[in-house]
């Protein structure tokens, strides 16, 4: 056997049982393969029928000499036999039919007819000094007739269809049995080699493709139609050669395979003790043919018995076409080679340690495979890469190979703790369906507490908490939490340990003691709020924005009462809250408003004058008390302001703040003429103010008024400036003023025409309308009569005669309907008289 990494083609068996027995007393010469059956010829002139296990079925006593060839017909039920001794038979194995015929030379071959079954092919063909053809004719006589002679002994003969094909000792030959004519001469290439001990080999691929292998020379023959413009006296077929290549070796048979060749080859070595040349092992060679050369596909050396004694001419190659069943026959040993199937395909990888390709192959034949298990290749890739130290890809493959089978993930759980690589496969190990006995997971996070805190700590967040015995592993963690009680890492397994067993009290305590993001994440999921009441500082010196987010979110849970109790002593956490508070509802916390005042004023002053302002619920007095206590000027000019004390107010933003622009800001709020006469007063003797007057006052006050009470001599800087702007603005006063005059004056005469076209416009009367007062259509029935109507602005229609006189002496008549109404008068649009 070839030990090469590359995959043999085959596979080698001896065919043993009744064909031991046989070759221990006798020597195979020939052998015939059917599809159902074998048949075996001896030395000794015995005819064996075998099964396809080497069983004998059937004997026969044919001559006392070595058979030279038997031949079956296509069905199985007719065969034919020769023998050294010139004996010929032709008979059925299942009738009474047979030929007897004895010859004076050695015949070495017979060939019967495929189709012999059939009554018009009683035919067959012996192969001796001549080629005759038997048929058999009027009376079941068999007439022989010559087909071919003078060119020495028939040696091999092969009938497919209405071909036959013979080899001589010049050539090979092929007939035409229908037209009865010879078709084609292919002359052997190496006269030098005896036809009787380096016989041709002869092999039909197909109805129309021989196969012909002579000494180390191989040809593939494609018999073909000649068209029938060259046939002139040619015969209507002819042989093209399309293959045409040599061999290392020797050749002892030949065999189709799909578009390969199977070729039988004999060998011939040099000692290395004797240095002479012997006969060495027969190989069995595939090949791709090619038209000038071949591609060798495999080559394989067999051992068979004896063949250190044996000639080319002793070995045969015979095939099963239906199976691609190759049987290899010498004088004492029968092999039989096949095509190797998925199994001896697996059976390969598997030895040669090519444990992923054998899984994959046999993933992909399971329906075909017969001998191996997807499981036991799967267990065994398994130890083989645990051998290797390959752990990880070990684990990894567990996942895929073991699947659901509880029992082998244990097992192989233990094994990987025996050779303490449990860590390897803890990543792998299944969490649902299947789930295995929780002694197994406990085993793993033992193993990873005493040696890797992180590991464990990743195994407990990703491990569903009800694979394992909770209470035994926390047990665990507390008692690693003695000898290192500050190490983060067990405190927070340990707090989510305690979430699995729904001990959420004991968890917060952990997540609030490390300050950890998950902690508010825990109250909401598990609804801890009645766990956090006496811990609300801890949370929020934790996270005082997210922990006042969550107090106010869940108000219903804990009160805003609570919250501010809880954190009275911390009145920087209580500004938070309360301030965080008043910004979503002004209302809710009013009562601490007041407390809110001294919140502000000493931990967020930009805050305190927007509060101020917002709140309704503060008190005034308080707030000015603590603001004027802490001088916060801008704060206590809000809160006079606010509390009517405007001119206070006032003298505050002029005698701290100094800042004119801002009293003049104040004053145009006010609006109060009395300010604006204290801030005049309070800037007469300050020329800085006096500018800043000038450049604000021109539209809300009199600038005159200033004017006038500046003292002569005193320097006011950018005087000039300031008058100028006082003009300008005046100027740009009567500007607008005029502007505006035009415009209402455009809006009132557009208005006015647009009033006029409107009165100017007709009114529709018809049928439909009647008179207000006394309801009768207010067009007369007949037409030719004369009639009078008034109409309205407001649509009323009345008969003229049937308004009232007017008493007055202007001739304007009003609608006695809207008058009436209070809606305004009415004026008579339209008079119809006619």
């Amino acid at each position: 056997e070839d030990e090469s990494e590359e995959e043999p083609k085959l596979k080698y068996e001896r065919l043993s049982n009744g064909v031991t027995e046989i070759l221990q007393k006798d020597a195979a010469s020939c052998m015939t393969v059917h599809e159902k059956f074998l048949a075996l010829g001896t030395h000794y002139g015995k005819v064996y029928l075998l099964d396809v296990q080497g069983n004998i079925t059937q004997k026969f006593d044919v001559s006392p000499v070595k058979i030279n060839q038997i031949s079956l017909d296509e069905s199985g039920e007719h065969m034919g036999v020769c023998s050294e001794d010139g004996k010929v038979q032709v008979f059925g194995l299942y009738s009474a039919e047979e030929f007897h015929e004895t010859f004076d030379c050695p015949i070495k071959i017979v060939a019967v007819h495929p189709h012999f079954v059939r009554s018009h092919f009683k035919q067959f063909v012996t192969g001796g000094k001549k080629l005759l053809l038997y048929e058999r004719g009027w009376m079941n006589r068999w007439k022989p007739s010559v087909l071919h002679e003078g060119e020495g002994n028939i040696r091999n003969v092969k009938w497919r269809g209405h071909l036959i094909a013979w080899a001589n000792n010049m050539g090979v030959k092929i007939l035409d049995t229908i037209s009865k004519q010879r078709i084609t001469n292919v002359p052997r290439d190496d006269i030098s080699l005896r036809p009787d001990m380096y016989p041709c080999s002869l092999c039909w691929k197909d109805n129309l493709t021989l196969i012909i292998g002579w000494g180390n020379s191989v040809k593939i023959c494609s018999v073909k139609e000649r068209h029938a413009s060259e046939m002139r006296d040619l015969p209507n077929r002819y042989v093209e050669i399309v293959f045409q290549f040599d061999t290392e070796f020797y050749i002892s048979g030949l065999a189709p395979l799909c578009d390969q060749l199977v070729i039988l080859s004999y060998v011939k070595e040099i000692s290395e003790k004797t240095e002479m040349e012997c006969c060495a092992r027969p190989r069995l060679d595939i090949v791709q043919p090619l038209p000038e050369s071949c591609e060798e596909i495999s080559s394989d050396a067999l051992t068979v018995r004896g063949f250190q004694e044996n000639e080319c001419r002793d070995y045969h190659l015979e095939y099963s076409e239906g199976e691609s069943l190759f049987y290899i026959i010498s004088p004492r040993d029968v092999v039989v080679a096949k095509e190797r199937d998925q199994d001896d395909h697996i059976d390969w990888l598997l030895e040669k340690k090519k444990y992923e390709e054998a899984l994959m192959a046999a993933e992909i034949s399971q329906k075909t495979i017969k001998k191996h298990k997807i499981l036991d290749i799967g267990l065994a890739y398994i130890n083989h890469l645990v051998e290797k130290g390959e752990y990880d890809l070990a684990a990894r493959k567990c996942q895929k190979i073991l699947g659901k089978n509880t029992e082998l993930w244990e097992f192989e759980v233990y094994k990987f703790k025996e050779i303490g690589q449990l860590k390897a496969i803890s990543r792998y190990l299944p969490r649902r369906d299947p789930i295995l006995k929780p002694l197994i997971y406990e085993m793993v996070l033992h193993e990873f507490l005493e040696s890797d805190y992180e590991g464990f700590a990743t195994l407990i967040k990703e491990w569903p908490g009800d694979l394992y015995n909770n209470t035994i592993i926390v047990q665990a963690v507390v008692d690693h939490l003695k000898k290192d009680p500050q190490n983060r890492t067990l405190l927070q397994t340990l707090a989510e340990l305690y979430t699995y067993d729904q001990r959420y009290g004991r968890a917060l305590e952990i997540y609030l003691t490390l300050r950890h993001k998950d902690v508010f994440q825990l109250i909401h999921k598990h609804n801890l709020f009645s766990s956090i009441r006496d811990k609300i500082v801890l949370l929020m010196d934790f996270d005082s924005e997210k922990a006042v987010d969550m107090l106010l979110d869940n108000e219903d849970k804990i009160s805003i009462d609570r919250v501010v109790e809880e954190l009275e002593n911390r009145p920087e956490l209580q500004h938070v809250y309360l301030h965080k508070l008043f910004k979503r509802d002004h209302h809710k916390g009013q009562r601490y408003h007041e407390k809110q005042i001294s919140l502000y004023a000493e931990y967020d002053r930009p805050n305190l004058l927007p509060f101020l302002r917002d709140s309704t619920h503060c008190p005034l007095e308080k707030a000015l008390e603590i603001c004027q206590q802490r001088n916060f000027v801008e704060e206590t000019v809000y809160l006079l302001s606010r509390m009517g004390n405007s001119r206070s107010a006032l003298k505050m933003i002029m005698e701290e703040l100094q800042d004119v622009d801002k009293a003049i800001e104040f004053a145009k709020e006010q609006d109060d003429g009395e300010l604006w006469e204290d801030l005049i007063l309070y800037s007469i003797d300050k020329p800085p103010f006096i500018t800043g007057l000038l450049n604000n006052i021109g539209t809300h006050v009199d600038p005159i008024l200033l004017i006038h009470r500046i003292k002569e001599g005193m320097e006011i800087p950018n005087l000039r400036d300031s008058l100028v702007k006082i003009l300008q603005d005046y100027n740009l006063q009567i500007l607008l003023r005029e502007g505006c005059k035009k415009i209402l004056v455009a809006d009132s005469l557009s208005l006015l025409k647009k009033m006029h076209r409107t009165q100017m416009k007709g009114v529709l009367v018809d049928e439909e309308n009647i008179c207000e007062s006394c309801l009768s259509p207010i067009l007369p029935s007949d037409a030719s009569k004369s009639f009078n109507v008034v109409v309205f602005h407001c649509r009323h229609m009345f008969h003229k005669e049937c308004l009232p006189v007017s008493n007055t002496v202007s001739p304007v008549q009003f609608c006695n309907i809207c008058s009436a109404k209070h809606r305004g008068p009415g004026s008579s649009i339209l008079e119809m008289k006619k």
